[in-house]
């Protein structure tokens, strides 16, 4: 029985040639839009969570004001609280990071570029230890008293999209118009704003930017065998007493990696969530459009209706086939936007991997993803055939007869 309704539903899809194809293409759409949204989320936490399990899980980070934007007033971060946290007990190393943009200039090529100020010290040995950072070639540390040298990210000296003639050990470049020696080519990270930073030491760049004692950032390395949650709590503890300041009022964060992995994976959870439903829209719009088409099928096969009852067909029968048939525009429409999302996603993939040299940006196609769009839009199939199907279930036969 179920084989003869397939059959009809099939047949009946064929017949409405264009129209169907109509029908379905919203279907298409909307699950096209889910698929590539939602394995480009994934892919991108994916991304993520790669990086954050290149930095030490004993890691702990300062900066000033909120998380997610600059501290505002006089918050900043200075030697002070350098001093201070080393004295917090369980802190192994902490440093300083002075972060400013400048521009940086190589014989005729002038860009913008992340420059960062390490002290040669601990600042220094945490971001070769414990953040995935390594020296692919060259000087491999800064030393005390080292001035005017640079060590060089991965996309200004081992790619052609930035300068016209590739960096060597020992080429001379201008960042805010101040001549350093390249000394370091830092490995590949694999995300481009780390891959495209310069780092000199603090002092550089205190004369460079003319910064007295200001950090963006300090740094921390917990030694092995302390809670990293607990001895980061003792440092907040300890900076808001020696600030003066309340509890929940502080003008600086202090968070372990954990925390800004957690931060990071709820605001990308946000924005997917958002442009999934948007998705979804279109979804409803090409349900709609579903049961306009099977209202339309039961009008246009009222007799066939009455002479199927006339013969013994049950409502149940006559729901069972319009059912189907809405269920099977959805699963065809499912399958084609399962397709068109799963391409569309790996374009951009391949977009941002050959044109943006960005990792980041990946598609993550499961198979529990491609079930479960398939399913949904079966279900939308379905659930939007299911009226038309009642209303032609309960067609009087005598009158469906009749119909003109």
């Amino acid at each position: 029985m179920l084989e003869d309704f397939l059959k009809i539903s099939l047949k009946s899809i064929e017949n409405k040639g264009i129209r169907s194809w109509l029908t379905i293409i919203g279907i298409v759409i909307g699950i096209a839009a889910i698929v590539s949204l939602i394995s480009l989320g994934q892919g991108l936490q994916n991304a993520i969570n790669q990086q954050f399990a290149m930095l030490g899980s004993n890691m702990v980070f300062i900066m000033p004001g909120g998380f997610f934007g600059p501290g505002g007033g006089a918050s900043k971060l200075t030697d002070h609280d350098i001093r201070l946290i080393k004295g917090v007990q369980g802190v192994d190393l902490a440093g300083g990071m002075i972060v400013r943009v400048a521009k940086v200039k190589f014989r005729d090529t002038v860009i913008y570029s992340t420059v960062g100020g390490l002290d040669p010290g601990d600042a220094q040995d945490i971001m070769l230890e414990g953040t995935g950072i390594k020296i692919e070639k060259g000087q491999p540390k800064f030393k005390p008293g080292d001035t005017g040298k640079a060590a060089i990210g991965y996309e200004l000296w081992g790619t052609d999209n930035v300068f016209d003639q590739p960096l060597r050990i020992g080429d001379k470049i201008t960042i805010n118009d101040k001549r350093f020696t390249v000394v370091s080519f830092i490995s590949k990270v694999g995300n481009k704003n780390d891959d495209s930073s310069i780092y000199i030491t603090a002092q550089d760049a205190k004369d460079l930017f003319n910064v007295k004692d200001d950090y963006n950032e300090i740094l921390i390395k917990v030694k092995d065998g302390f809670n990293v949650k607990t001895v980061a709590d003792k440092i907040k503890e300890k900076m808001r007493l020696d600030r003066d300041e309340k509890k929940g009022e502080e003008d600086f964060s202090v968070l372990t990696l954990d925390q800004v992995q957690s931060a990071v994976g709820t605001i990308l959870n946000a924005v997917q969530a958002v442009v999934v439903g948007i998705a979804l829209i279109s979804l409803l719009v090409g349900g709609v459009n579903i049961m306009n088409t099977m209202y339309t099928s039961v009008l246009e096969r009222t007799r066939e209706i009455g002479v199927m009852k006339a013969i013994g067909a049950r409502n149940s029968n006559i729901t069972t086939m319009f059912v189907m048939e809405s269920g099977i525009i959805g699963l065809i429409g499912g399958s084609l936007g399962c397709l068109l999302g799963a391409a569309l996603s790996k374009s951009v993939e391949y977009i941002a991997m050959t044109q943006l040299d960005s990792t980041l940006i990946q598609a993550s196609l499961s198979l529990e993803l491609i079930i479960g769009a398939l399913m949904f839009s079966f279900l939308v199939g379905v659930l939007s055939g299911f009226l038309p199907a009642k209303q032609a279930s309960e067609l009087n036969p005598v009158e469906a007869l009749r119909y003109e």
